[in-house]
């Protein structure tokens, strides 16, 4: 495959352990991409342009960390010209290839990774459309950006199919704010009929343990 001699635009790239969702503990490379489509006022990510590198040094630096898992994430990974292009020659060099994305899909984007987490945010309510977003994922993680956020949790869980769903305490100056999470949770699970799958928690664990 080839990127048609794109640069890809980075924050960072480092390895770690996924600190949340139903991969916690997974070690894996991440490539953290620059720039996004949405500007969340709670944002705390440093996702702006550090450097940039070509497919074949993006590649060569993944190769060099020793791992098979690497973790598309930003920023918003989908906005990144190439990106399908990256994906598939990592994935046939034998990666297995997760996207971490806001789940608004940009129009035309049409790849397959082999795990897919999103994470739709309740202050863009209105630009979640079904002809503007994800159908489907390997699991939601929705941040609880107030107890008020339940009908748009019911809204996301009825849009996008997938086998798990999250509800993830905001970081609020490195404090979780984990009481409205637990709050969400409560109204959200205590209305589901017993034969589905409740929502869970997901909280940053990397954040506890002082790692990326």
């Amino acid at each position: 495959m080839t990127s048609g001699g794109i640069s890809f635009r980075f924050a960072e790239i480092f390895a770690s352990l996924q600190g949340e969702g139903r991969n916690t503990g997974r070690p894996a490379v991440f490539l953290r991409f620059s720039g996004c489509n949405l500007k969340c006022p709670w944002c705390d990510t440093d996702h702006s342009v550090k450097f940039t590198l070509a497919l074949d040094d993006v590649v060569r630096r993944v190769e060099e960390s020793g791992l098979s898992s690497v973790i598309f994430t930003g920023g918003e990974p989908t906005v990144q010209p190439g990106i399908a292009d990256l994906a598939g020659e990592l994935r046939s060099r034998g990666f297995w290839i997760a996207l971490e994305s806001n789940g608004l899909k940009p129009e035309g984007f049409d790849f397959k990774f082999d795990y897919v987490a999103l994470s739709p945010k309740p202050c863009f309510d209105a630009l979640y459309r079904a002809d503007a977003m994800f159908a489907a994922a390997d699991e939601v993680r929705i941040v609880a950006e107030n107890a008020g956020a339940a009908g748009f949790c019911r809204r996301m869980r009825r849009e996008i199919m997938a086998d798990d769903y999250y509800v993830s305490p905001l970081d609020s100056g490195g404090r979780p704010q984990l009481g409205t999470a637990m709050e969400l949770l409560r109204t959200l699970n205590s209305e589901l009929p017993r034969d589905e799958k409740p929502w869970a928690l997901s909280v940053q664990t990397h954040k506890f343990i002082g790692i990326k």
